[in-house]
């Protein structure tokens, strides 16, 4: 793996000066530096969108420097990467885009583009075989457009049918300041963890799962989900941890794009786990809080629940006509400072 580096701005002193920028220990990084005659911004061009001339300036510059960053790197591996350099990505994400690519590959379907952020031009992954192409196509039509409306264009004429989106995001944006004029951009990725790593626990429900999303689905970290048909009252899924756990905060969301929310439900933590003949529970639980709006969220439920659990349960409490989704479970926790229990 090679990082290269597109430094192009209207301060060709600054740029030079940016090269000397790389740190020990990281992969080999390349500079590709326009020419100097080649870093203003271009005028008098198409005011698509009825955008402002400084609007289509920019964009238009953007899609030229990305055009000549493509082209430099088209024989230098086998994919190629497209970032920015005010993000920051998710723990071990080289070997999650590696895992994913053998998966697509695998396929055997027509893909162009593998998207591992839903942010404009952040985390988009090209075989490297296809990039003059789409050098060429960002050359063309520069001045048309931006950077992350063309690259749709570019999918759908190199046949791929429909968006390949991971989830959870890879990327996130944490610039405050847009390179237009300075302006405040708090774009964010919804979708982004940076590190997520719930304990080891197993997960149990009495709702029938829709095919092969099962409850255990909504707890490990990834893309899939536990999908259940229409819950009752009295229903529950519940999570039991391996070990005592002191838990500082929960997390759980449901439904995808407005639809299969859960309507009314109460968390709860429970202590003494038992067994039957089906699943593991707890004997006792205390509720903590209700669903609102589809979305359950508490933080530093340590100062008032102050030992550690051995259960998470979601207790539904009344039943639903709409089938159940629950996109993610996600707790956070720290080191017991003592061995009760609660």
């Amino acid at each position: 793996m090679q990082g290269i580096v597109s430094i192009s701005g209207t301060n060709y002193k600054n740029a030079l000066q940016a090269r000397k920028g790389g740190k020990p220990g990281l992969p080999p990084v390349r500079c590709c530096d326009s020419d100097p005659s080649l870093c203003g911004y271009p005028a008098g061009l198409k005011r698509n969108y009825n955008d402002l001339p400084e609007r289509v300036s920019f964009r238009s510059k953007q899609n030229l420097d990305y055009s000549f960053l493509i082209l430099y790197s088209a024989r230098l591996g086998q994919y190629y990467l497209q970032i920015e350099d005010d993000v920051f990505s998710a723990k071990n994400f080289l070997s999650t885009i590696k895992r994913r690519v053998a998966e697509q590959e695998a396929k055997k379907t027509t893909w162009a583009m593998l998207e591992f952020s839903a942010l404009g031009y952040i985390g988009k992954l090209y075989k490297s075989a296809q990039l003059p192409l789409l050098a060429r196509f960002l050359f063309l039509f520069y001045q048309e457009m931006p950077c992350d409306w063309l690259m749709g264009r570019f999918r759908d004429l190199m046949t791929q049918k429909e968006q390949i989106l991971f989830k959870p995001s890879l990327f996130q944006h944490m610039g405050t300041f847009s390179s237009f004029q300075g302006t405040y951009n708090k774009l964010k990725d919804k979708d982004f963890e940076e590190q997520y790593t719930n304990p080891p626990a197993e997960v149990y429900t009495d709702m029938s799962s829709y095919k092969k999303h099962f409850p255990k689905l909504a707890w490990d970290a990834g893309e899939d989900f536990f999908w259940g048909r229409s819950p009752e009252k009295g229903n529950h899924l519940t999570v039991v941890f391996r070990g005592p756990t002191l838990v500082t905060g929960i997390m759980v969301e449901t439904g995808s794009g407005g639809k299969d929310l859960l309507e009314s439900a109460q968390v709860e933590i429970g202590h003494d786990v038992i067994t039957t003949e089906k699943d593991r529970s707890c004997k006792k639980f205390q509720t903590v809080g209700t669903f609102k709006n589809g979305l359950f969220e508490i933080q530093e439920m340590d100062k008032k629940y102050t030992s550690a659990s051995s259960c998470l349960r979601i207790q539904i409490t009344a039943a639903q006509k709409d089938w159940l989704i629950i996109t993610k479970i996600r707790i956070s926790t720290k080191l017991r400072t003592s061995t009760n229990q609660a």
